[in-house]
């Protein structure tokens, strides 16, 4: 049985500015890849964080049926959040611990929607270090941003 695999990412020219998201999916049967599946998107105005939330997000939503995954991501506000503040958060109403708004909740909510329908496994890696996956969806990312990308 093969064991699947989205690596996620996000970029954006300033922040805010043009970003892009993108997700490469892999289903390996151990250190084989047998599947593989590009996804990438972008917005004309938005944030890093944004990006790297709908990496996740889209990751998670194009599984047709529920799934066991592991999720590999260079974003530790991804990570830290999936995995710790949102439990806070939805206990307290969305809300941080000093009481504020949660910034980006309408696609945390979604996050936490996505994931609830699968087994999901969190990992992080450091971005821009060389590991050759996590630098694919990083070219997802940058060509989900390109069309939104005006040369001033």
């Amino acid at each position: 049985m093969a064991e699947l695999f989205a690596y996620t990412d996000g970029a954006c020219s300033g922040n805010p500015g043009p970003g892009g998201w993108g997700v490469l999916m892999q289903a390996k049967d151990g250190e084989a890849v047998v599947k593989e599946r590009e996804l990438q998107g972008g917005e004309a105005e938005t944030t890093n964080n944004r990006m790297e939330l709908l990496a996740a997000i889209h990751a998670l939503e194009t599984l047709s049926k529920p799934s066991s995954i592991t999720i590999v991501t260079d974003s530790a506000y991804v990570k830290n959040g999936v995995t710790g503040w949102i439990h806070g958060w939805k206990r307290n109403g969305w809300k941080t611990s000093n009481k504020k708004p949660v910034k980006n909740v309408e696609l945390w909510q979604r996050l936490d929607e996505a994931a609830s329908r699968h087994d999901v496994i969190w990992e992080w890696v450091k971005g821009h270090a060389g590991h050759p996956e996590n630098e694919r969806a990083d070219e997802l990312a940058r060509a989900g941003m390109a069309p939104f990308k005006t040369e001033k």
